[in-house]
């Protein structure tokens, strides 16, 4: 079960996901709503250049143009752009297209039984669906959990085309074992559960996220 830490906001913060055994970090940059966590291209990039090879370096971006999307990915220098903003199919694949070496994450925000085939619609068109909580004045980061039955039934209808599924929405170290059970994914994602009371990452949440994530998996 393989597990992201996103909202990496400084090498402290990166240090601590590593650490814990975090197989992706998540940098967020290019939003359209205010969020604690967001960093400019400047410093993503510098996070970027100092994370270790075999861990992932994801971009997580509401921009909704294929050629914005791509740029900003350039300027950061990930490896992994996760579209987490409201887009089209055509704008999905053109992205994909664009992107060379780097995969694509499409995020799918359930918030009612839509989402299904919103997930089998896009999962031709990605390398893997990230699916996430919503709520009236933010595409995520709401640090709510949604309806695990209907992730669960997008991991079963994503099967035969062979996209991986990976779980956020309110986890944490206490539920995260529970949600990867009854969901099944391919792995799971965690920002704010992993905070201390300051917004900083705890060394000991981002530890014990990831053991639960395994313990789930064994």
């Amino acid at each position: 079960m393989r597990a992201k830490i996103c909202g990496i906001r400084n090498e402290s913060d990166l240090r601590i996901a590593l650490e814990g055994g975090a197989d992706a970090i998540g940098l967020i940059c290019g939003i359209n709503h205010r969020s604690e966590d967001e960093v400019t291209p400047e410093v993503a990039r510098r996070i970027t250049a100092a994370t270790p090879p075999f861990v992932s370096t994801v971009l997580v971006t509401h921009r909704d143009t294929p050629e914005s999307i791509l740029d900003l990915a350039d300027q950061t220098g990930v490896n992994t752009i996760q579209v987490h903003g409201i887009v089209t199919l055509e704008t999905l694949r053109a992205v994909r297209a664009g992107a060379g070496s780097r995969k694509i994450l499409k995020a799918i925000h359930v918030s009612g039984e839509e989402a299904v085939d919103d997930a089998v619609e896009a999962a031709p068109h990605c390398d893997a669906l990230l699916l996430d909580s919503r709520s009236k004045d933010r595409l995520g980061g709401t640090g709510k959990t949604h309806d695990w039955s209907i992730s669960r039934r997008i991991v079963e209808a994503v099967a035969p085309i062979g996209t991986p599924v990976i779980l956020a929405g309110g986890l944490n170290p206490g539920n995260v074992g529970a949600a990867a059970e009854q969901v099944g994914p391919y792995g799971v994602d965690v920002n704010s559960g992993v905070d201390d009371p300051n917004g900083d990452k705890s060394p000991e949440l981002c530890r014990d996220f990831v053991r639960g994530a395994a313990g789930a998996r064994a």
